[in-house]
């Protein structure tokens, strides 16, 4: 088990990278690759927000890679199995994008609907329809 830490400063945002190798041993471009990858997303985050890369190869020759994003109160988890690093990763990707996209709208949705209540319970005039 192989542990590689990384701070790379992006964008004036601080990303927390941790590498984590599983019997295999990650290639230089393919950490590039990754940390590309992860670069697509980390505009979703804003404070300390540590993302976990876990790559891991299995007897048959296919790629295992988990990717935890942790947030102060919220976790956001994916993984893949493919025939690449670069493949598994792509898909990862895919799928947290769908998670955070997800947990944005939910919410975005509770806010408003919140702010409609209270607009609901503010009555300026007895005619006026909401």
């Amino acid at each position: 088990m192989v542990y590689l830490s990384r701070n790379i400063i992006r964008k004036s945002t601080n990303m927390n990278t941790t590498f984590l190798a599983k019997d295999t041993h990650i290639r230089e471009n393919s950490k590039e690759y990754i940390l590309k990858r992860l670069g697509e997303i980390e505009d979703f985050f804003h404070g300390d927000t540590l993302f976990e890369i876990e790559v891991g190869e299995d007897k048959k020759g296919f790629f295992r890679v988990e990717v935890n994003v942790r947030e102060p109160n919220k976790l956001y988890r994916a993984e893949e199995t493919s025939e690449s690093v670069e493949g598994s990763i792509d898909m990862v990707i895919d799928k947290l994008r769908v998670q955070i996209v997800r947990e944005k709208d939910r919410r975005r949705d509770l806010h408003d609907r919140g702010a409609r209540s209270i607009k609901k319970k503010i009555v300026l005039d007895e005619a006026a329809r909401f």
